[in-house]
């Protein structure tokens, strides 16, 4: 893993968002992930929309089970979804934030690690699904409809805190 920015906490506003929620395994994730990917960005050429940048939120995480996944673009504005893109924010707060390149596993591990170390308490909770985050997404600052190899992308990892 290449570590671009440290870990650090910041408070980020709400952003809009469309997407497709959908559960899937752990093994296969990646693969459903870019799947969807290629959906919403054709949707969101036919449409005309304007989008910040894509992500991948992790709503529900057992990496021995199903995973409960979300993937979408974030827009400047509220806009309506249609048929399995639906409507949907990002809220606002606190994140645990670090941004890498390549090995998303070893990123999160060690923003879990950075958080657990420093005292910041992540708004999340075990449920009999997996581990429950009120928000843990992967916004992907590279583009990935201009640079094909994942291990290329520059990503942002952020995990909701439960900080007042």
């Amino acid at each position: 893993m290449e570590l671009i920015s440290a870990p650090q906490v910041v408070t980020r506003p709400a952003q809009s968002y469309i997407g497709i929620r959908t559960i899937t395994p752990f093994r296969g994730m990646l693969s459903k992930r870019d799947e969807l990917l290629r959906e919403v960005f054709e949707w969101v050429e036919r449409q005309g929309v304007q989008m910040q940048s894509a992500f991948l939120q992790l709503h529900v995480i057992d990496m021995n089970g199903p995973m409960d996944i979300e993937v979408g673009v974030i827009v400047p504005e509220p806009i309506p979804g249609s048929g399995r893109l639906v409507a949907g924010t990002l809220p606002a707060g606190a994140y645990a934030t670090l941004t890498y390149r390549d090995h998303a596993i070893r990123a999160n591990r060690a923003l879990l690690e950075w958080a657990a170390e420093n005292d910041v308490t992540l708004a999340r909770q075990t449920v009999a699904a997996g581990d429950h985050f009120s928000c843990r997404y992967e916004r992907f600052v590279t583009d990935a409809r201009q640079e094909p190899r994942k291990t290329r992308w520059i990503v942002e990892l952020n995990m909701l805190t439960s900080a007042e």
